[in-house]
Parts: C-alpha cells; structure tokens; sequence
C-alpha cells in the first residue's frame, strides 16, 4: 500500500477510540483516548457498546435517511433532480453511478468505522472484570450481531469486500489486511458471528428498558435472511442445505413470537410513534427521543411535501420522500397500506405522490421536526414473507401460500387463491413467487429491503429483463436503460482501487 496517502477504508480501519500506535503516530491526540487506555471497567465497554449501536443511526450507514443507499437502487423511489450536489445522489437510481462518488465513498468509510468498533470492542473485552460474567457473553453475542449485520450490508452491495475482525492499530497491518475477501467467505464470517448471538443468553425480546438491543429473535431473523440470501445468490451446490437453515431460523424467530396472529397487530399501529416500544410485530429497531435534537427522528418531516401536514408539524418544502409511478401503479385497489403509506400532493410545486408510512403530527416533535420514530430493521412481517419465501423454493406451494396470506389477511385483501382468478392480477402476478415479490413490495415499502429482494428473487441476468421491461415513463428523469449486469453491485470507490489495483479490483463494468 502507498504510504502517503491513505484510502478510506484504511483510515477507517484506524478511526474509532483513538486506538492508534506510536509506531504510527508520533504524537498522541489530545482529543482520544487510546482503546488500550479506554477498557478499564465494565461500565467502559458498556459505553463502547453503545458507540457501537450509535454508529448505525447515521444516515451514511443503515438509519433512516440511508434509502439512498437501497430504496433509490431499486425501482420505488428516486429523484428527477440530476443537478443538485454535482447530480450525484441522482446517479444512484439513474445506474450511472462512478467510482469516484462521495456518496457512495461515505457509505464505505461508514460501514468500515462501525465495524471498527465492533473489533475494538470485541478485542477488549477480557481487559475488564464483570459482575456477571452473563453480561460480557451478552456484550459480546450483541456485538457479533451487529458486526454480521454491517458485513451483510457490505457483501450484497459490493460482493468481495476487506473482511477484518480484529484492531489494526499499524499501518503494515491496515496494508496487510485491505485485498477484497470472496463473498463466499464473508458469508462464513456473517453466518459464525451471528449464529453466536442465537446461542447467547440473550433474551428472546428485550424488554422495555432494552429496546434497540440486539435479542435472540433478531438473530435467528437475520440468520435466517442470511442463509436465504446465501441460498439464492451463491453457488447452486449448497442451495438446499442453505434454505432449509433458512427455514429452521425463521421458524425459530416465528415460534417466538408474543402475539398470536399478525391480524391481531393492525398496520398502521406498527409505525405509530405512541406504540412503537410495545409493538410486538417490531424485533430490531433503532430507538429515537422524541423532542431531542441530537436523537430524534427526521424522516416525517424529511419526507413532507410541500403544502402538505399529514408527516410533521414542520412545514414541507419540496416534493418530499419521492414515489415512482411504477411502485403506485403496483398497489390493488382497495390495499389499506397504499392510503396509509403514500398520498399525492396537490401542490404546484408538487403535483406527485410522496411518503406518508412514517408519521409524527404530535406537539412533542413539534415544528422543527424531531420525531420519535424508531427505524425498524426487523419486523415479523418481513419473517413471515420470508417463510413463505424458503417454501416456494422448497417447491411446498401450500405452505407458502399460507404465509402469504396471513400478511394479505392483515391488510385487508383477498386470499391468493381468489386473487388469482382475477385476470389483472394472474396477468402482472403470473407466478406464485412474483405474486410474493409483490406482497413483500407492497408491505415493507420504503424500509430499504426492495433492492435487496430484487437480488435474491432474480439472477443478474433475469434482473435486467425486469428491469427494462418496465415503463420508462414511471421512473421520470432516471434512465432504466443504463441498468445492466454491472448493477448488481457497486463500484469499489476509486479510491480504493487506485492505491491497491490488485487486491481491491474493481467490479466489473466500472
């Protein structure tokens, strides 16, 4: 590695606790205090811990303002404005994207510093003595969760990515250490990290005081989720083996579950700020203060249209969270999630369709916007479509079928089986698994899951077909021309691939 400069993912491999050797540096910040320093007592870690979960509120990372990163990648939302900040949020869903965008830079180097946090965490956790020695497994299967988590996000966006599980305080090491690892061996690392979590002592929810940590019912989702994705993205050999591991997760999440049926749970209760601690269908979420500048929710009053007040106190001014038609045009008439997730503003300047899911009009958020809404990462509607998901590949229609409809059930829609009857459906839906695509569409739209589903439901190839047979006038400004193979995953920033050409090759097409 060139010693002069150094790329992101080095830099943030040093960041973090400033956990930084003399051997590197000659002088101490003044501002940081070394990792080797930090650990001196439980309480220390418990903090560290929380840095760790800090981390993933950011926009640059998996927070609720991180859609550029998924939602805009796929075909629900996006944006007709090529020009703003060098139009290059714009080359997201216009699939122009270039190695050399900040963006996407940012994204990387956000990733890489959580998981930095992870390793130092990780790697200090015998400095310190503990009242319980419960609480440093819990620590430990809680970090592992979310270390496995931000590898998930890194492998299904750029395929081979650096894999360190350990601190790198030395620049020979960073340099040792920053060469693209295969997927396939990521994955391994994914699976061991969480899998540790669903053994833990972790509880099965966390209670009350507990909510926004890692339980054992987020691992065995998201174990679950890996392994499917691992099933239909990987090498065919162990396509089999990997869904029925899916399959055995997910049930293990589902028949822990505290509600009886999701009926029982009405929609728009699973994003009412007033309900959102209690909630059972929620597993995984990162907690907001309602009424806190520095912890609150933006994303009602970030996604207002102008003229409209149905999201936030807070006056919109411009087209708020951005809808494509093609999303519009997929909801059945009569689906209750539509009107509760998205309306059309009438507004001059507007005059289209924006986000409406994530809502709060209360005097605690008041005008300036800061909501209690929790960004949900896991919920059991999204286990259950999975289910239904593992079935259909198992070639156990019935079964899936079943789960299907418990989510259409909940939402006030027909059966399958009637469903199909109906020729505007068995025409846009004409297969069991687009008619599920469809339904996960639909009822997790805008919680950064659809560009993730496109993946797993089609092979790159079967991807682009999709993709290009859609209606260009749908998708406004954005050209769904430029989607080709080469989107399947995105570019590895330039400045990675130009101070390591050999271990961090680009991706193919950029």
């Amino acid at each position: 590695m060139n010693k002069t400069y150094f790329s992101i993912l080095s830099l943030s491999l040093l960041l973090g606790l400033g956990s930084c050797s003399k051997s590197f540096l000659e002088e101490s910040d003044p501002n940081a205090i070394p990792s080797a320093v930090f650990f001196q007592t439980e309480n220390d870690v418990k903090l560290a811990v929380n840095g760790v979960y800090q981390y993933l509120r950011s926009s640059e990372t998996v927070g609720e303002n991180s859609g550029l990163y998924t939602d805009e990648r796929s075909d629900d939302t996006g944006r007709n404005d090529n020009q703003s900040n060098a139009g290059e949020p714009f080359q997201f869903n216009d699939f122009s994207i270039l190695p050399s965008n900040t963006y996407l830079k940012r994204h990387w180097l956000n990733l890489y510093q959580a998981i930095t946090r992870c390793n130092q965490v990780l790697d200090n956790l015998d400095k310190v003595s503990y009242a319980n020695p419960e609480t440093k497994a819990n620590y430990q299967a809680e970090v592992k969760f979310i270390r496995g988590f931000l590898y998930f996000q890194l492998v299904r966006k750029w395929g081979d990515v650096p894999l360190v599980t350990r601190q790198l305080l030395l620049t020979e090491e960073v340099a040792a250490n920053t060469f693209r690892e295969k997927k396939e061996k990521v994955y391994e690392q994914i699976v061991a990290d969480v899998k540790e979590a669903t053994a833990s002592t972790l509880p099965d929810h966390q209670p009350l005081s507990g909510k926004g940590h890692v339980s054992k019912v987020a691992a065995f989702a998201l174990l679950g989720k890996v392994y499917l994705t691992m099933a239909t993205t990987l090498d065919a050999t162990n396509r089999t083996a990997n869904l029925n591991l899916a399959k055995t997760n997910l049930m293990e999440a589902y028949n822990r579950r505290t509600f009886k049926e999701l009926k029982d749970i009405p929609y728009a209760d699973v994003f009412d700020v007033t309900k959102k601690s209690t909630n059972p269908e929620i597993i995984f979420q990162i907690v907001n203060r309602q009424g806190d500048i520095n912890f609150s929710s933006s994303i009602a009053a970030n996604t207002q249209a102008k003229g409209e007040t149905i999201n936030s106190l807070k006056p919109g001014t411009g087209i708020g969270g951005n809808v494509t038609r093609d999303l519009v045009l997929e909801y059945e008439e009569g689906d209750l999630r539509k009107d509760f997730s998205i309306k059309f503003a009438n507004d001059a300047a507007v005059k289209d369709y924006f986000i409406t899911k994530f809502r709060d009009v209360s005097a605690g958020a008041g005008v300036n916007g800061y909501g209690g809404n929790d960004w949900i990462l896991l919920r059991y509607a999204d286990v259950i479509l999975m289910l239904s998901e593992v079935h259909v590949y198992l070639g156990d229609e019935a079964t899936a079928i079943t789960y299907l409809d418990m989510v259409r059930e909940r939402a006030n829609r027909p059966k399958y089986a009637a469903m199909k009857e109906q020729e505007n459906y068995r025409t846009k839906f004409p297969t069991l698994k687009l008619a599920l695509l469809h339904e996960r569409r639909v009822e997790l739209a805008f919680e950064h899951q659809r560009w993730f589903d496109l993946l797993r439901f089609f092979t790159i190839d079967e991807l682009v077909t999709y993709m290009r047979s859609k209606s260009q006038a749908n998708f406004g400004t954005a050209r769904l021309s430029n989607f080709g193979t080469k989107d399947q995953y995105y570019p590895i920033p330039f400045d990675e691939n130009k101070l390591n050409p050999e271990g961090m090759y680009q991706n193919k097409g950029y």
